[in-house]
């Protein structure tokens, strides 16, 4: 089945130039299906190219699915033209009355800042409790994951010493666990952070269950066992050559990075990306649409009950 977005949004056409099934509303109108209704919270500079990103790992099931692309109204973005945002982008006001089948809420380039530091903090935080009441499930990554846990559970993010940067290989902890099934044993994954959440902290607290994790890069997939919230370290939906762009573009403010670990062919810049993490990135999305949106979201989404708190 396909994903539903606007014919005018960019990533229309790169993904279908890949042959990836999408469908404008229009034509989704005729068809008597009740979409996935999927919220994606889009906190990345690069507005254009996330949306893409997401788009594509959404569009790779077997559901249809209709995304819908929300901002940060008390930040200002300069990296998107203000038509893109005004065309396709809602706020919080505008949606606060709607309900979703899922919510993604993306990374952001804060880490190194204090939560309450970040200019959109307050608002992120009411729509953090507005998941609780009108989305069935809430997929929270990177940055996104750590303001989760840090906002639901009160749990601290940390400085690492070195940034976590590259494609580093993970296992599953909790195989019986929907969000995993039908991944191998050892699977790889892109991490691109200079912050961590501790594995004893996350074991400390009851309602958390750690699904994935990596010697190296730490933490990769957490979740409630309800799975309507759901906390992902990584970034499953990176393309080919996005760590390739964020080590060029760090080589050219001069700072010091050092290449993508297990990234590059025999980790070497001047040779092309080993692509292994795609297939765990298609499977990981199919499941959560499937197991924790599709199966159990009520088909009436006013029939949608409360989330309760962690705090």
């Amino acid at each position: 089945m396909p994903l539903i977005i606007p014919r005018e949004l960019p990533a229309y056409n790169a993904l279908e130039e890949e042959n990836v099934f999408v469908m404008h509303r229009a034509r989704a109108m005729t068809q008597d299906i009740r979409p996935l209704r999927i919220l994606l919270v889009n906190l990345m500079p690069t507005k254009i190219a996330t949306e893409t990103q997401f788009a594509r790992v959404l569009a790779n099931t077997p559901l249809q699915v209709e995304l819908s692309l929300l901002r940060m109204d008390s930040h200002e973005s300069r990296h998107v033209s203000a038509a893109h945002l005004e065309a396709f982008y809602k706020t919080l006001d505008e949606i606060e009355n709607e309900r979703y089948d899922g919510m993604i809420i993306t990374g952001a380039p804060v880490e190194m800042m204090e939560y309450e530091e970040v200019d959109y903090w307050p608002e992120l935080c009411r729509l953090m409790d507005y998941s609780v009441t009108n989305v069935y499930s809430t997929l929270h990554i990177c940055w996104g994951a750590q303001a989760g846990l840090y906002h639901h559970f009160g749990i601290q993010k940390h400085l690492r010493d070195k940034k976590v940067f590259g494609v580093f290989a993970h296992r599953v902890t909790r195989p019986g666990s929907p969000l995993v099934r039908g991944f191998d044993e050892e699977f790889f994954a892109p991490h691109s952070r200079h912050t961590e959440v501790r594995r004893a902290d996350v074991a400390a607290c009851s309602a958390l269950r750690i699904l994935a994790e990596s010697d190296e890069a730490g933490l990769h997939i957490v979740s409630t066992d309800s799975g309507r919230q759901i906390f992902v370290f990584g970034h499953m939906e990176y393309d080919k050559y996005t760590l390739r762009d964020e080590y060029g573009r760090d080589v050219a403010k001069g700072l010091p990075i050092d290449p993508p670990k297990g990234y590059f062919r025999d980790d070497d810049p001047q040779k092309d990306v080993v692509f292994r993490w795609r297939s765990h990135a298609n499977l990981f999305y199919s499941n959560w649409l499937n197991y924790y949106v599709y199966q159990d979201t009520p088909y009436d989404l006013a029939h949608l009950t409360a989330l309760h708190s962690g705090k």
